[in-house]
């Protein structure tokens, strides 16, 4: 036996092809392919039973004679037995266009090459879309009933067959499935259609409790096969005598409740299940109703933005259910019995495929094990202090990161620190404030990380610069507040837009900008550290409310004084109470796993709302403030230190009782 076959690139193609290779009697598989897609064809079936039979034929289905030259029709012509023609667009999201282009032109030209080659019979991949909008019983016998039809993909699978029944002057074969899904075995399936829309919206259900039972009126019926099954009958009616003429529904011998198939689903993705109180009828009346509510401005507004959410095409709504029934009772004797298993035997095997390959939200799935096992997060600044702390924290619990610094050196004793403690780490030298060095730094990431379930999952901007000096002393210094505003923005900014579409195209993604509590008090002397960190502040909240329905996430934490090398240069701090690195590290960490809003202290919330409350007393007492702290000599004599800090010691002496008074009433404050 020898076969040409069109569609054999598409998932139920595969599966027939994978069939008819495997047979003793087949001594050739001829398979139609665009020169584009030949390589594909040939990965996706070069593991194959009798892959060595397979013969790819370059061509169009869209073109006239398929695009194929002379030479090649007639090296075809009396080599071929059946023709199968599987190649067609199979989504009703597609515009009328591109299904007339694939499904009623190419059917045409199949149908002209296969009498020009001689074959014996032209095998056609219909659909029980012909059907349309007919109610009723919808027989293998039945065609056209004057059925009308709601979808440029129905539509066009009709006026395809029509050509088959009318056009054909070989004998035929016509086959008719029902909505396809995966493999009953392994749950493999190649995108996400039909019922798979529906199972991001009841995964996020399975927040509730499983145990709870829904009231809901029953909406209708639909039909659901497995491809496996699909592909085994059709390859035995191929070479079953004696049916041609005839179409065939591969199709569940009963219709299938959406309840039914819902609650099969429900179960292995843990969310509660339906219990139809209402009959169908019913149902659809309260889905008219609900349709002409959807039609209004605020109703469709409302529904639009909820199938986005779930990214659910509105296209697919309106054929959830099936107007008729389609009988099958000659197609299973003509297989001699053979029929789909039920849909909830294989759904949990569905559930688990999709989880693992088709879920667009897999990546933020939480694991099990530590809190951060396998998350990849980026840290600045991971040379020393907060940043080298929050690495080695990051490691303990499961994670990987990718510390972030211009000192390689010293990233390498952070890697061997984790390394030493059974953890992995990874080293990238980068000017943050460097547009090329940020760019390289995101390509050796992306190369080195980013895979079919891998990725860039966080980033930690902890890398920073902090200026203590008033006003009066910057008056012509505009530099110390673009220095700031390189690396605390422009350099936090540039990084996480680097990093933002692998992210959204992943469908997840934190980020953890580290602010102060300067932010929330306002303390005099930081005007241009404060406006720095204020400004990405800014921008991130705006950004999460962009970004939130791709699965990317925000937490600001305003951080109190640390006692790190960036402000071992302000000796003042020798006598404040200040937090330790460990202590920040912490709540990176808490904001990395538990993804909160904001992370921060009491008494930065205190200062936050004192400033709305009683703004003009805030300032009278930073006043007070900026008058008992001195300022530094750094400040004054204009000089600028290759110090992580940016201040010279202050001249000896002990602090005012005042500003005793202020660091001990108000700790972590930066003053």
């Amino acid at each position: 036996m020898r076969y040409l076959v069109t569609g054999g690139t598409g998932f139920l193609g595969r599966a027939v092809l994978a069939r008819l290779l495997a047979r003793e009697d087949c001594e050739a598989v001829y398979a139609l392919v665009r020169r584009g897609s030949v390589d594909k064809l040939r990965r996706r079936t070069r593991e194959m039973d009798g892959a060595d039979k397979l013969v790819t034929v370059t061509g169009d289905l869209t073109a006239e004679r398929l695009g194929l030259s002379d030479e090649t029709v007639i090296d075809l012509a009396g080599q071929v037995d059946e023709v199968l023609h599987l190649g067609a667009v199979y989504d009703v999201t597609a515009d009328d266009a591109a299904n007339r282009a694939a499904n009623v032109d190419g059917t045409r030209h199949v149908v002209a090459v296969t009498a020009e080659i001689g074959a014996r019979c032209l095998h056609h991949v219909s659909s029980v879309a012909v059907a349309g909008e007919h109610v009723g019983v919808f027989t293998e016998d039945d065609f056209d009933l004057g059925q009308e039809f709601g979808n440029p993909y129905h539509e066009t699978k009709f006026a395809a067959e029509k050509i088959v029944r009318e056009e054909s002057t070989t004998p035929w074969r016509v086959y008719r499935p029902a909505i396809v899904v995966g493999d009953s075995q392994t749950g493999e399936m190649d995108k996400i259609d039909g019922p798979y829309y529906l199972m991001g919206a009841i995964s996020a259900l399975g927040r509730l409790p499983g145990f709870l039972r829904v009231p809901a009126p029953e909406l209708g019926a639909t039909n659901i096969v497995p491809v496996d099954y699909v592909a085994d009958a059709m390859v035995r009616l191929v070479h079953t005598p004696d049916l041609d003429g005839r179409a065939f529904h591969l199709v569940s011998p009963r219709p299938q409740p959406l309840s039914e198939i819902y609650n099969a689903l429900a179960g292995p993705l843990g969310a509660p299940k339906l219990l139809p109180v209402l009959p169908a009828p019913v149902g659809k009346a309260l889905t008219r109703a609900a349709e002409g509510l959807g039609a209004t401005s605020a109703g469709g507004s409302a529904r639009d933005i909820a199938l986005a959410e779930f990214d659910i095409p509105p296209e697919v709504l309106p054929h959830l259910t099936f107007p008729c029934v389609y009988t099958a009772e000659a197609t299973v004797e003509a297989l001699d019995g053979l029929t789909p298993p039920e849909f909830g035997d294989y759904a949990p095997v569905l559930v688990q495929y999709w989880r693992e390959h088709l879920d667009p939200n897999r990546a933020r799935r939480r694991r099990p094990g530590p809190p951060l096992l396998g998350r990849r997060v980026v840290i600045t600044g991971a040379s020393s202090g907060i940043g080298r702390e929050t690495a080695l924290k990051v490691a303990r619990n499961g994670g990987v990161p990718l510390l972030v610094a211009r000192r390689t050196e010293e990233l390498e004793h952070v890697k061997a620190e984790i390394e030493r403690e059974g953890g992995q780490a990874h080293v990238y030298s980068c000017d943050i404030t460097d547009g090329e060095s940020v760019d390289a730094l995101v390509k050796a990431m992306l190369a080195d990380h980013a895979g079919p379930d891998t990725g860039i999952d966080m980033l930690v901007n902890n890398a920073g610069r902090s200026i203590r000096r008033s006003v009066k002393l910057e008056l012509d210094r505009f530099h110390d507040f673009e220095r700031t505003m390189a690396i605390n923005y422009f350099g936090a900014l540039r990084l996480t837009l680097a990093l933002l579409p692998h992210m959204i195209e992943r469908r997840f993604g934190h980020i953890v900008d580290i602010s102060s509590i300067g932010v929330q008090t306002g303390p005099p002397r930081f005007s241009a550290y404060v406006a720095s960190k204020a400004a990405l502040d800014a921008w991130a909240r705006i950004v999460a409310t962009e970004v939130i329905g791709d699965g990317v996430t925000f937490t600001t934490i305003h951080m109190p004084l640390v006692r790190t090398p960036m402000i071992a240069p302000t000796r003042i701090y020798d006598a404040f109470p200040t937090s330790s690195p460990e202590e920040a590290a912490d709540m990176v960490v808490h904001a990395l796993v538990d993804r909160p809003k904001h992370v921060g202290t009491a008494l930065g919330t205190f200062g936050a709302v004192s400033a709305n409350l009683a703004p003009r007393l805030v300032d009278v007492v930073m006043h007070v403030a900026y008058r008992v702290f001195p300022e530094s000599s750094a400040a004054r004599e204009g000089t600028d230190e290759k110090t992580p800090g940016e201040d010279r010691a202050l001249e000896a002496g002990p602090l005012s009782r005042g500003a005793q008074a202020f660091a001990r009433l108000l700790p972590g404050v930066h003053w």
